[in-house]
């Protein structure tokens, strides 16, 4: 899979079969239409091309909106280099680049820039200007300037009724497997191991504190998890928190994420940490005092040892 930062980069094909859209978690529903684009351009001899965007036009277009993504780039590219994709254009989305027309993006852009020939949609897809674009628009376009359009019909969308917005609901209720089922994957989080606040020592859970340093990433609801840590290629067996430790509030006043990585003991400071999200074990809560906590994990850590056997 080729990879372009912004259309520019990009040269005109003689055949392109296309698709377009955010493409956010990558799930099951976005991989039936990434499954059909390859489809088509293997039986037509052409090369697939998906031209997605960065940042996610909501955050362009409603700032205020706050809203976090199931995947950074990095993630998305490499869950899309699994599909099986020739060309994948990740074009910079700004106010300008957001007033263009339904006309305009699909005769200066897919026509002019990428060379559609096919393109291939899925249901109820909209684009240009105020989301003015439609199937409906794309049919009309097509003889006009030399395409085809297919749209995945809408029983094969009902089949997995799934959305970003459904996975991102469920994973801000914490909900970790009902998201894995509508990805088709375990939810990821990745970051840096930074100095904390050494709590977790002291209770007998050493934890590695992990610092997301892309700002627009989705973190799941605050509990007890399941996990599995992936460290330099190997996978360990672990129990993460993400909130405030309300036990502890006079130590730690802001919402950390932190690991404690079952049969581990390496120093791994400043090191990067991949978590698979496997299940949540249960809410945060506040316990009366560090010894109720101290026995509280230790039945958190028998129940994740059952999850992850």
């Amino acid at each position: 899979m080729r990879i372009y930062r912004g259309l520019e980069e990009f040269r005109k094909l003689d055949n392109a079969v296309v698709t377009t859209g955010t493409f956010d978690g990558v799930h099951i529903g976005h991989r039936k239409i990434l499954r059909r684009l390859t489809e088509v351009a293997q039986k037509n001899q052409g090369e697939s091309v998906l031209l997605t965007f960065f940042p996610h036009p909501r955050m362009v277009l409603q700032p205020d909106s706050d809203l976090r993504l199931i995947n950074t780039i990095e993630e998305k590219i490499k869950l899309l280099e699994k599909e099986g994709i020739d060309h994948l254009i990740i074009h910079p989305f700004t106010k300008d680049f957001s007033r263009n027309t339904s006309l305009e993006f699909v005769r200066d852009i897919l026509v002019n820039q990428v060379g559609t020939r096919r393109l291939v949609i899925g249901y109820d897809h909209h684009f240009g200007r105020n989301r003015e674009g439609s199937f409906e628009h794309l049919r009309e376009f097509g003889p006009l300037y030399g395409f085809e359009v297919e749209e995945i019909s809408v029983e094969e969308v009902d089949e997995v009724n799934v959305s970003s917005t459904k996975i991102r609901r469920a994973l801000e209720g914490g909900q970790v497997e009902v998201a894995a089922n509508y990805l088709g994957h375990r939810f990821e989080l990745s970051g840096r191991v930074v100095h904390g606040h050494k709590v977790g020592r002291e209770l007998g859970f050493p934890t590695a504190n992990i610092d997301i340093t892309n700002r627009y990433k989705l973190i799941p609801g605050n509990g007890i998890y399941a996990v599995k840590v992936e460290y330099k290629d190997d996978l360990y067996d672990g129990m993460l928190n993400i909130g405030h430790r309300p036990t502890l509030s006079s130590v730690i006043d802001v919402a950390t994420i932190e690991v404690n990585i079952f049969d581990f003991d390496q120093d791994i400071y400043g090191e990067e940490l991949t978590i698979h999200f496997v299940k949540r074990v249960r809410d945060e809560k506040k316990f009366d005092g560090r010894d109720a906590l101290i026995e509280e994990m230790k039945k958190d850590e028998n129940k994740v040892k059952l999850i992850l056997k």
